[in-house]
C-alpha cells in the first residue's frame, strides 16, 4: 500500500468522485481508477459504492479513511518534530462552536497570529457533537465546545465559563413560569447544538412537552434577527447577546440556575501528538484562564 494510493483515496474520499478526485491532483482518471482497483484487490475489500451522483464509502472505506487521515495526520507532526526551527510553524485547525467564535475567540486568535505569525491557522465552525467528532476523527487538532465531554480517548481543560438566558424580543418585558414560552417559536441551532439541549434538559425535568415550534439555524445572527423579529426565543449565552441587548434589540431574563451554567472547553485527542502551534495555543489558554 503506497502512500501516493492514500492520497488518492483520500481525494476520491472527500471528492464524492473519481473524476473530481482526478481534476483535484491533476490525475487522469484512468489512472484514479485503476490506482483503486488494485487497492481494492491488495486488501480484499470494497471500498466504494458507485452510483449515479458519484461515490460513497462503505463501512470499510469508512475505516480505511480513518486510518488514512491518521498516517497523514502523522507524517506531519514527525516532520515539524524533527524540523531545526524553533519557532512554532506549520498549520492548526481549530474547531468551534458559532457562539464561541463569534464573541470569545476573536481575541485569542489575534494575539497567537501576532506572536506566532508563521502559523497557518484556520477555524471550522460547527455544534458541539459535530466538533467532538472532527476531533476524533483527526480533522481538527482541537476543538471549543460546550461542556462536559467524557470521552476515554479526549483530554479537555476549561476555557471560559457562561451564563445561559432567555433571549425575546424587547416586547416581553418579564417571563417567569415555562409555560409562559412554552407556545413560542424555539429558535435553536441545529441538532447537537449543547444550547439546545439545555433548552430540552429544561422542559424535561420541568416536565413540560419541548414546543412543536421548533426553528432550526446555522448562524448566530439568523437567530437574533428573527428573535428581534419576534418570530420566537432562543437559549444563548449572555456574553454572546449583550451588545445587542445594549442596541434595544433584543431583552434578555434569567432561566434556573441549574440551567444556566455552561463550560466551554478546548478538546484535543489524548494519543495525538503536541505540536509547538498547538503546544502554544494551549499555553495561550492558560494564560487567559489565569
Amino acid at each position: 500500500m503506497e502512500l501516493r494510493t492514500l492520497k488518492i483515496f483520500q481525494s476520491i474520499a472527500k471528492q464524492g468522485s473519481f473524476s473530481n478526485a482526478a481534476r483535484e491532483l491533476n490525475y487522469a482518471q484512468s489512472n484514479i481508477t485503476m490506482k483503486m482497483q488494485q487497492l481494492e484487490e491488495e486488501l480484499q475489500i470494497t471500498l466504494f459504492n458507485r452510483h449515479n451522483r458519484g461515490v460513497s464509502l462503505t463501512s470499510k472505506g469508512e475505516k480505511l479513511l480513518i486510518y488514512t487521515e491518521r498516517i497523514f495526520q502523522l507524517m506531519e507532526e514527525a516532520i515539524n518534530d524533527i524540523s531545526d526551527k524553533e519557532e512554532p510553524h506549520g498549520s492548526l485547525t481549530i474547531g468551534s462552536m458559532e457562539t464561541t467564535a463569534g464573541v470569545r475567540l476573536p481575541a485569542i486568535l489575534a494575539q497567537y497570529l501576532k506572536d506566532y505569525p508563521q502559523i497557518d491557522i484556520n477555524l471550522k465552525t460547527g455544534t458541539t457533537e459535530a466538533n467532538i467528532q472532527g476531533v476524533l476523527n483527526y480533522e481538527l487538532d482541537g476543538a471549543f465546545v460546550a461542556g462536559p465531554v467524557n470521552h476515554k480517548d479526549l483530554l479537555s481543560k476549561k476555557a471560559f465559563e457562561e451564563k445561559l438566558v432567555l433571549v425575546t424580543d424587547i416586547s416581553q418585558r418579564s417571563i417567569e413560569p415555562i409555560e409562559d414560552i412554552q407556545n413560542k417559536a424555539l429558535l435553536v441551532f441545529h441538532s447537537g447544538c449543547s444550547y439546545r439541549s439545555k433548552f430540552e434538559e429544561w422542559f424535561q425535568k420541568e416536565n413540560r412537552k419541548f414546543p412543536n415550534k421548533l426553528m432550526e439555524f446555522g448562524t448566530l445572527d439568523g437567530i437574533i434577527g428573527c428573535v428581534a423579529a419576534r418570530i420566537g426565543v432562543s437559549l444563548l449565552p449572555q456574553s454572546v447577546i449583550s451588545k445587542q441587548v445594549e442596541k434595544g434589540k433584543v431583552r434578555t431574563h434569567n432561566i434556573p440556575e441549574q440551567y444556566a451554567k455552561v463550560d466551554t472547553l478546548f478538546i484535543y485527542r489524548k494519543d495525538k501528538y503536541v505540536t509547538g502551534a498547538l503546544k502554544q495555543f494551549l499555553h495561550l489558554l492558560n494564560r487567559g484562564a489565569d
